[in-house]
């Protein structure tokens, strides 16, 4: 699906300052578009953004809850 583009949400967990999460968010994204990148897809087709912990996946602070809010989230957008 050539004309398909995608944009890449980079997220953390709670743990570390604001500005080391939006940091953080913005290399696990960047790490996922530059995977994509390798098998094949054109770069151009891929933007990326962070989050850092401002969107969690679930609430609290059990090393689970940590775990499944660090991801990259996939979104199809045109």
């Amino acid at each position: 699906h050539p004309g398909m583009r995608i944009r890449i949400t980079g997220h953390t967990d709670s743990r570390g300052s604001d500005e080391y999460n939006l940091a953080l968010g913005l290399r696990r994204a960047a790490e996922s578009k530059r995977y994509l990148v390798a098998l094949g897809i054109d770069e151009s087709r891929i933007e990326i953004l962070t989050m850092g912990e401002e969107r969690p996946a679930v609430q609290g602070n059990t090393e689970e809850a940590y775990a499944l809010n660090r991801r990259a989230e996939f979104e199809i957008i045109s």
